[in-house]
């Protein structure tokens, strides 16, 4: 059971975040956004660091000094899957005029839902590949850590659904806006139960697991949410929300674990 609710914490983040549409009558002002979205990015720095990639070093110190090496194999392995998603899958950026990805004819709801879904889908696999080295028992993986990179996404989703709905509000009314900012997160809990599924089969496997959720972590950091938050005026506060976000996250972390 406490497993089920670890896998579940980020997806009730995500829908939090998404019920602003019911509470907020405006769309987010500008400062607000810029500041929550680098504080998403210093969360997800934080989390690719602690909760995955030095774990997976640490797993790996029977190899001595070539113990980098699953987390650095992992790490580029992570990067390149995202890199080929973001090929790969229609999706629109805030504030984004053109569409990434493919040409098709996509709604630009539809397609700002995908890419924030793109941002989920490994934040779901960090959580759950968490969770699984939790249940191979090899001491190096908490629940108390578990949970707290669970938590730490959470928070950082909490900005990330209310910034997918609240834009949508206006011409798709809040109920419908709700639901898309909510299913963007629906691959989180997913994601996890896949890795979970296969913890019995992870094995040798888990470092580079790991490190593959960080370096997906970690893309979408570099090519999103950092340009984002620096783009026009504010880019200031986009870097006080990041150190606030990473401090955070560290915090969690190392009190938790």
């Amino acid at each position: 059971m406490n497993i089920f609710i670890g896998i579940m914490i980020p997806f009730i983040g995500t829908t939090a975040g998404a019920a602003c549409v019911y509470f907020l009558r405006q769309g987010m002002r500008q400062v607000v956004q810029k500041g929550l979205l680098g504080f998403a990015s210093g969360v997800m720095i934080a989390a690719s660091v602690w909760s995955l990639l030095i774990p997976a070093m640490d797993m790996s110190e029977g190899m001595g000094k070539l113990a980098f090496i699953p987390a650095a194999v992992g790490f580029c392995l992570g990067i390149g899957f995202l890199l080929a998603l973001d090929r790969l899958i229609p999706h629109l950026h805030l504030d984004a005029e053109e569409p990434e990805g493919p040409s098709g004819n996509w709604k630009k709801s539809t397609m700002l839902v995908l890419a924030v879904t793109l941002h989920n889908i490994p934040e779901g696999m960090a959580v759950g590949v968490a969770f699984a080295g939790l249940l191979a028992d090899n001491g190096t993986i908490t629940m108390a850590g578990a949970l707290a990179l669970a938590i730490g996404i959470a928070i950082q989703n909490f900005p990330e659904g209310a910034i997918i709905s609240l834009p949508l509000k206006e011409a798709a009314g809040r109920n419908k806006a709700f639901a898309y900012g909510m299913l963007s997160g629906i691959v989180e809990p997913i994601g996890a139960g896949i890795m979970l599924a296969l913890s019995d089969f992870l094995g040798p496997a888990l470092p580079y697991m790991l490190s593959f959720a960080a370096g997906a972590m970690v893309y979408v950091v570099v090519e999103e949410l950092i340009p984002e938050s620096a783009e026009g005026e504010h880019s200031n506060i986009g870097t006080i929300g990041f150190a606030a976000g990473f401090v955070v996250m560290m915090i969690l972390d190392v009190a938790l674990g």
